[in-house]
This record gives C-alpha cells, structure tokens and sequence, in this order.
C-alpha cells in the first residue's frame, strides 16, 4: 500500500472517530436531559402530592369547626361547597368534601356474618328503582355473609371456583366499591350505575343522613314512599333542611310505613375527601374517607395517585 492510500485510510479512520466521538457525545447529552426532567417530574410529583394531602388536614379542621357550631348536616353548610382552585407557588389545589351517609351503606346488608332481611329488601328496592335486576341483592349478600348456602340468587365458592379464572367467596364485608366487580352478576355498567347511590363504609348498622339522600335511596329505605314524593321531600330540602329526624318523618305522606326498623339520621360521620393538587408539571389527587365521630375526624382509608 502506497503512502498515499494509506494517508487516506488514516483520513477516513479519523472522521469515523470523530463522528462516533459526536453521536455518543449527543446522545450522552440527551440523556442527562431526559434524566434530569426525570428528576424533576419526580419532584413536581413528590411535591404535588404532599400539597393533596394538605387538603385532607383542611378538610379535617373544616370538619371540627362544623361540629362545634351545631349537630346536624346538610348541603348549605360550608363543609359541603367545594373549595375552588388555590394558587399556590408552582401550581394550584382544590378539594372538596363529600357527605357518604346520604347514600345506601352496602355494608349494612350483612350484620354479624348474617343477612339483614330489612336492608336486603332496601337494597332490592333501590335496585329496582335504578332499573337493576333485584337478583344482585342476593348475589351480594351471599358474597358477604359468613355461612357457605346459597341463597336465592345467591352464589357461593362452588360458583366462583368454577369460573374460567377461579376464586373464593369474600364471606366478609366490602372493603371498596371496586370489589362489586368480583361479584356475581356485577359489570362495569352496573357500579356505574349504582355509585352515586351507594357507600361502602367500614361499619353495618350506619343511619341515613336525609338531608343527603336522593330521591331513590329515600324510596328504598321507605316502604310505601313513592319516587315523585321522594323527589318533592328533596326539593324541599334544598331550601329548608331537616334539623331532626322528628321533623322529617312527621311530613312523611301516610302512606310511608314508619317503623323502629328506621335507621334516619340528620347528621353525618363519614365523608369522603378528595383533594388534588398540580406542582410544575407534576398532579396528584388524594380520595381520603374520614369518620368524624368526636370533632376532630380520623382516617379510615386513603388512595393516593
């Protein structure tokens, strides 16, 4: 090989090493970029979310001072307006507080391991109402209960073991609304459907808060309440809310059988807070349930995300 190729040669080896040398220099430096906004979504992130859970201590001192004021709960009350969106340094949070003993207690189908016959008739009537099959109050008593017969429309471990992807019956209570899903009979349409309806709270025997209660949930506790005066009985309380239980069932239409059976309240202890936050390019939201059950509230349960 003469000089000459071999100058060239060495020309060529060159530029290769040089633009090897540049593509890892580039790329070097497009990673350290990707890891330092890495970094820093991380830390908008960390910071959002404490910020999300700041909103659950606002929430509990909104609570406390509601209880020292007075003893009964409606919609009018601040507690229940929802908080707009509050700057704070690098982003905003917002939260809001919401009443969880307006609705129907799906834990109160099962008392003791044993199935409450007057709460499954409630269940059934509000599944009616809602256009459900009333079957699924079977189904989901079965799934709580503690004994292994299968009731009317029930299902037990021989059905959910021979399901393409087996599993066991819970025999205990629900412990979030999403466990509907592994009940016989419940879809995604179904709790879709029933959500705004219902509560799942850690307790079985919990009052209904009437000030709160929608219309089909107040038919579904009242046997012989019909839905148009169950609907004119919450028109009147968007304006003037019950202050006892006395008031509310003394303008009850006669046809409402009123018994001792009924589990009425105008107070609330359980509420459900959520709160969410943005920090840079970081969000977080908090869904907090807390039971007040002295003036300062305590958690039960927290899903951060």
């Amino acid at each position: 090989m003469n000089s000459n190729t071999q100058r060239g040669v060495a020309l060529v080896m060159v530029l290769l090493i040089v633009a090897m040398a540049t593509t890892i220099a580039a790329f070097m430096a497009q990673q350290q970029g990707f890891w330092q906004r890495e970094m820093e979504n991380g830390r908008d992130r960390a910071q959002a979310r404490r910020i999300a859970e700041a909103g659950i201590d606002w929430a509990r001192a909104v609570l406390a001072d509601d209880a020292a004021i007075n003893q009964s709960d409606n919609a009018k009350e601040m507690w229940a307006m929802k908080l707009p969106a509050i700057p704070v340094e690098g982003g905003e949070v917002q939260g809001t507080i919401y009443d969880q003993q307006g609705l129907f207690n799906l834990n109160n189908l099962v008392r003791n391991g044993t199935v409450s016959a007057i709460d499954l008739a409630r269940f059934q009537r509000l599944l009616a109402a809602l256009g459900l099959p009333q079957e699924l109050g079977g189904a989901l008593a079965d799934w709580m209960d503690t004994n292994s017969e299968v009731a009317a429309n029930g299902a037990e471990d021989e059905y959910y073991t021979n399901l393409a992807k087996p599993y066991r019956c819970a025999n205990r209570q629900l412990s979030d609304i999403g466990e509907l899903s592994w009940v016989k009979g419940f879809d995604a349409s179904i709790i879709k459907r029933l959500e705004p309806f219902v509560s799942v709270l850690p307790e079985s025997n919990t009052a209904v808060n009437v000030n709160f209660a929608p219309p089909e949930v107040l038919m579904a506790i009242l046997p012989g309440l019909t839905l148009q005066d169950a609907r004119q009985i919450v028109t009147q309380i968007k304006t003037t809310p019950f202050k006892s239980t006395a008031e509310f069932t003394q303008q009850l239409p006669r046809s409402v059988i009123q018994d001792s059976t009924m589990n009425l309240s105008v107070s609330t202890q359980y509420f459900m807070v959520t709160g969410y936050a943005t920090q840079g390019d970081g969000a977080s939201a908090a869904h907090t349930l807390l039971k007040r059950s002295n003036m300062w509230a305590t958690q039960v349960r927290k899903s951060l995300q």
